[in-house]
C-alpha cells in the first residue's frame, strides 16, 4: 500500500496578495517536509504568519521583496500593543511569533526568493525575568536544622556532612558545581591557623575570596574531625572536602539529593533546589542593609545588574510587611 502524500499546508489568509500567500505557503511546506514538524506546530506558524501577513497587506505589502527592517520590527512592537488589530500578546507569545516571521524571512533569502533578510537585526521582546525563589530565615534554619540529624539506616556521617554542605550552599551562597568542587585545603580552619576566608571557583576558572561565618565554620569543623575521616576511608583517598559514601568525590546529584531530602524532612512543600539558597543568601544579605556591589563581589556576577535582580525580592517584602504590619 502507498504511502498517502501529505496535504499540502495552507497558510495566509485568501484575500491577502498572492505573492504572499504563495511564500508562506511554501514555507509551511518546508517545515512539513524538511523538518517533519507536527500537525499542532505547524498550526502555530500557520496562525503567526497569517497575522504578519495580514499586517503587511494593510501596510501596502504585497510582496515579500517589499518589506524592509522597519516594517518587522513595527509588526514585532505591535504584537505586545495590539496596534496592528490583533490580540495583544505577552513577552513570551510575541517572542514565538517574532520567531516564525524571522523563520520564514531567513528561508525566503536562502531560497534566493529576497535579496537580504530584513529580519535579521530585529529582536523579539525579551520575556519579564522572573525573581528568584527565596526562603524565608526561619525555612534555612530549620532546613539546617534537620539535615544535621540525619534519617534511619543512614550512616552516622552523613548527617554531619549533609550540614557543612547545606551551610556552605547558604552561608557562602555558593553555586552547587562551586561547592562540590572544594578539596580541604580551600577550607580555612581555625585549626589549621586559617579562619576567615576562602576560595571558590567559578565558571570560567575565575576565583573568588568569600567570608566564611561562624556557624558554617562550626559545622565544616564538625565534618571535618568526626565525619570526613570515616567516609573519604572507604575510598583510595581523596582531597576532595565533600566525600559520598563510597569514599569519593561528592556529585552534584548527590548533593541535590542531600538538599531535596533535607527539605522535605522540613516540611518546605515549595520547590528548591541548590540555587534556591544562593538566592536566599542574596536576598537576606540585601534586606539586612547589605550593599548590592558588596553581594556581587560575594556571589561572583560579572555585572552588578544581575545582582539588582535580587533587591526585587526585598522589595516585594517589604510591602508585604507594610500590608500587614509584620515580617514575613
Amino acid at each position: 500500500m502507498s504511502a498517502q502524500p501529505l496535504a499540502p499546508p495552507t497558510g495566509a489568509p485568501e484575500e491577502a496578495p498572492a505573492a504572499l500567500r504563495s511564500a508562506v505557503r511554501d514555507y509551511l511546506g518546508h517545515l512539513q517536509v524538511e523538518r517533519g514538524l507536527s500537525a499542532n506546530t505547524l498550526g502555530a506558524y500557520r496562525r503567526d504568519l497569517a497575522r504578519y501577513v495580514r499586517f503587511l497587506a494593510a501596510r501596502g505589502v504585497a510582496d515579500p521583496t517589499g518589506v524592509d527592517e522597519a516594517v518587522v520590527a513595527a509588526f514585532v512592537a505591535a504584537l505586545r500593543s495590539g496596534e496592528d488589530g490583533g490580540t495583544p500578546l505577552t513577552a513570551s507569545s510575541a517572542a514565538r511569533t517574532a520567531s516564525a516571521v524571522r523563520g520564514w524571512h531567513r528561508f525566503l533569502h536562502a531560497e534566493g526568493r529576497s535579496a537580504d533578510d530584513p529580519a535579521l537585526l530585529v529582536r523579539p521582546p525579551a520575556p519579564p525575568r522572573r525573581s528568584p525563589a527565596a526562603l524565608t530565615v526561619e525555612e534555612v534554619t530549620r532546613l539546617l536544622q534537620v539535615a544535621g540529624l540525619g534519617g534511619e539506616g543512614e550512616p552516622a556521617a552523613v548527617p554531619l556532612r549533609d550540614r557543612a554542605l547545606l551551610e556552605v550552599l547558604y552561608g557562602c551562597g555558593a553555586r552547587i558545581s562551586e561547592a562540590v568542587g572544594l578539596d580541604v585545603d580551600d577550607v580555612p580552619s581555625r585549626l589549621a591557623g586559617r579562619p576567615g576566608v576562602f576560595r571558590l571557583r567559578g565558571s570560567g576558572a575565575k576565583e573568588r575570596l568569600v567570608p566564611l561565618g561562624s556557624l558554617a565554620q562550626d559545622a565544616l569543623e564538625q565534618y571535618l574531625l568526626r565525619s570526613r575521616p570515616l567516609l573519604a576511608g572507604r575510598g583510595a583517598g581523596t582531597g576532595a572536602l565533600f566525600v559520598n559514601t563510597r569514599g569519593g568525590r561528592l556529585s552534584r546529584q548527590s548533593a541535590w539529593a542531600v538538599l531535596q531530602t533535607a527539605a522535605r524532612r522540613a516540611g518546605i512543600t515549595r520547590a528548591v533546589s541548590p540555587h534556591t539558597l544562593r538566592h536566599s543568601f542574596a536576598t537576606h544579605l540585601l534586606r539586612d542593609g547589605a550593599d548590592v556591589r558588596a553581594v556581587q563581589e560575594l556571589l561572583g556576577h560579572a555585572s552588578v545588574t544581575t545582582t539588582q535582580v535580587y533587591t526585587t525580592l526585598v522589595t516585594a517584602d517589604a510591602r508585604r510587611e507594610v500590608r500587614t504590619g509584620s515580617p514575613s
